[in-house]
This record gives C-alpha cells, structure tokens and sequence, in this order.
C-alpha cells in the first residue's frame, strides 16, 4: 500500500452543486473527520454552504458558473502547494477533474487511471444536466469546453480502467467501446480482478490515480450513499445501476494494484451520510441544542 508522505496534498472538496445533491456537503466534512491525520498540507476549496434556493441551469449544465468558480480555486490552491501526489475528500465525482488533470499534467504517459464506479461518468450536458456525470469524459478530453479547458493534458484511453460497472446506459455503452476504455465488473473484481492486473501489465503506466465512487458498493450493505436512500422507491433514481460490490472487494483491489503501481492520486466521492443528515435535522430542533 503507498503510504502518505509530506508530499502528499490533501484536499477537502465539500461540492455538492456537481450532483445537485447537498448531502455531499456534509458527506466531504464527515470524511475529513473520518480520515486519519495527513502526514502533509491540507487544504479547503471554498464551497459555498447548501441553502433552499435551486441551482441554474446554465448552458444545459446545471450549476455551471459555480462549478467553474470551484475548479479554478481548487487549480489555484494545487499550483500553490505542486505537491507529487494527491487525495481528495470529496464532495461529487467531479472532484477528480482538477486533480487528476495536474497529476496528468506531472506524469503524462505515466500515469494510469482506475475509476472504480458502478457508472463511466462519461456523458454530456446533452445527456444529463449534472455534472458529476461528466468528470471522466472530460479528463479524456471529450465533453463540455468548460470542463475539458480544465484538462491540459487529457489522458488516453488506453491508460483509463473502470472496475466495478455493470448495465451501462446505451450511450455509455457506445462511448466505452468507441474510445476502447477497458472495464472490470464486478463479478470479475471478486474473482481477483485480473482485467485490472492485465491492464496494468499491458500499458506503460508506472504510477496510478484511483477514483473510488463509494456508489460502487451494495447499498443493501453500506447505507450512506444515494441509492440507499431512507424511504426510497424502487424506481426514484430512474433505473440506473446501482454497486454490487463491499468494502472488503474495493480494499482487496486496491491492494493488488499497489503492489504493481504507486499510487499518486486517491480520491473518494459521494458519501452520502443519511443518518448523519437526519440526525443533523433533528439537532437543531431540540431544545437547548437547536435555534
């Protein structure tokens, strides 16, 4: 396992306005709390605080303008610090843009992608208005000019693996085979995930970015993610798929790959603390405690 080192930024992303969802404001915090203490900087991009009024629609993205004001202030603070690897505590999948487009920037040819997810996050504002489900089509340079102005340098295909996903929806079917993206799924991942260790010794990648969807996992078994929703019907997330894989299969996965790679990029997204949030309700309704 790569350890942390004081080269190591960390970076608390608290966005919500990429998903449209402002649980994961309070789903980023509770990471940052969760984590054990950073052995480097640690730094905040500034996000504004969830309130009730509704996000625009700007240019068929929802969100737009502030979401380009957040990726701009996440470059600022990474340039600041040029750190040679980097974790992010996020916040919406769109949270990697930035960093894994500086540590593209650093290793080029070298660096190697694993975007362990259930879904590609590979479509358009044409598809969908939010847009944490663009993130990795614009780090491959594909997408929205706003978003993929932010990738200097767009990694290849051929360095991209997406482990975990299952049932893609027919136009990221299409993409994945148009670009040939190579996948894992999750049947594959407990059987030892050899797609992934083939991958790897395929390709001259020689360091690693790993984005971890905590929506890869069962929502049966891990309940703060948006699917496991309290009260949920079985079609109120309009039949997307949803993770099949636990905690100990992401874990084994990614302590195969970092016996054969460093990893220099580590994010985790779209924590969705449920419990948390209604307790957090509740908190400010009772007495002596709330308002």
């Amino acid at each position: 396992m790569t350890a942390q080192n004081s080269q190591t930024l960390r970076l608390l992303f608290p966005q919500w306005q990429g998903g449209d969802n402002p649980p994961y404001y309070l789903g980023s915090k509770l990471l940052a709390w969760l984590a054990p203490p950073s052995a480097g900087p640690v730094e905040e991009v500034p996000v504004d605080v969830p309130t009730d009024t509704p996000l625009a629609v700007e240019g068929e993205m929802r969100g737009r303008s502030v979401l380009l004001k957040q990726i701009q202030a996440a470059r600022n603070i990474i340039e600041h610090h040029h750190p040679s690897s980097i974790a992010v505590l996020g916040g919406d999948c769109l949270v990697s843009l930035v960093p894994f487009s500086w540590l593209s920037e650093r290793y080029g040819h070298k660096l190697g992608v694993l975007w362990i997810d259930t879904h590609p996050d590979v479509q358009t504002p044409k598809q969908y208005m939010n847009a944490h489900a663009h993130v990795l089509g614009a780090l491959l340079g594909h997408g929205d000019p706003d978003l993929t102005n932010a990738v200097a340098k767009p990694i290849p295909a051929k360095n991209v693996m997406i482990a975990g996903i299952h049932d893609p929806l027919p136009f990221e079917a299409q993409f994945i085979a148009d670009h040939g993206l190579r996948t894992c799924s999750p049947q594959q991942v407990r059987d030892g995930a050899q797609p992934v260790m083939d991958w790897l010794k395929d390709s001259e990648i020689e360091v690693l970015a790993i984005h971890l969807d905590l929506d890869v996992l069962d929502p049966h078994n891990f309940r703060s993610l948006l699917f496991a929703r309290p009260g949920r019907g079985k079609h109120d997330f309009g039949d997307v798929a949803e993770g099949k894989l636990n905690i100990p299969d992401v874990l084994k996965l990614i302590q195969e790959v970092t016996t054969e790679k460093e990893v220099v990029g580590m994010t985790i997204a779209e924590h969705m603390p449920w419990d948390a949030l209604n307790l957090q309700e509740m908190l400010k309704q009772l007495p002596l405690i709330g308002g």
